[in-house]
């Protein structure tokens, strides 16, 4: 519905405006043509690389050796692969999180506690790859490193607040 919204809201804009909607679009999807081609390959690397990386059993082997430091942590072992995949795929963080919830239920607290998780972190080397492709940036500088202290603390303090408020 608000989306139906938002599109009479631009037809009755354009119209006001006395806009060719339909050139204004033809000329907007010409002009991202070229940038869906920049991007594109980098979207198909991830992609596969993200698939390759799950069914080759790594995920499972990172997340083996990964789980008992996390644990120390208060992360518990059905989590790990939830963070090792949420940096670099939307899609693979919830499939992850569709596992915790077939193996441990939606409303446990493990459950709870990667909904939290894959909600408050962001797909870093995703976006990043999208966005600086996009416009062509080679060189991130610092962006990288914040970016992974952002996740490592939005990871922490998800848990942290997942504890204190269930239990």
């Amino acid at each position: 519905m608000p989306v139906a919204i938002l599109i009479i809201l631009l037809l009755l804009y354009a119209v006001v405006r006395r806009v060719d909607f339909f050139s204004a679009f033809t000329d907007g999807a010409k002009r991202a043509i070229p940038l869906l081609l920049r991007v594109l390959p980098t979207l198909a690397l991830f992609s596969a690389a993200m698939s390759l990386f799950r069914a080759s059993g790594m995920e499972a082997i990172i997340s083996r050796l990964l789980s008992p430091v996390l644990s120390r942590l208060g992360i518990d072992a059905p989590l790990v692969p939830l963070i090792l995949v949420r940096p670099f795929s939307g899609s693979a963080a919830v499939a992850a999180l569709t596992d915790v919830f077939h193996a441990y239920g939606p409303d446990s607290k493990i459950g709870l506690t990667a909904s939290v998780l894959l909600g408050s972190s962001e797909t870093v080397f995703y976006a990043l790859a999208l966005y600086f492709g996009s416009v062509g940036i080679k060189k991130t500088r610092f962006t990288v490193p914040v970016a992974l202290l952002a996740m490592l603390t939005s990871v922490v303090t998800g848990v942290l607040f997942s504890s204190l408020f269930l239990g």
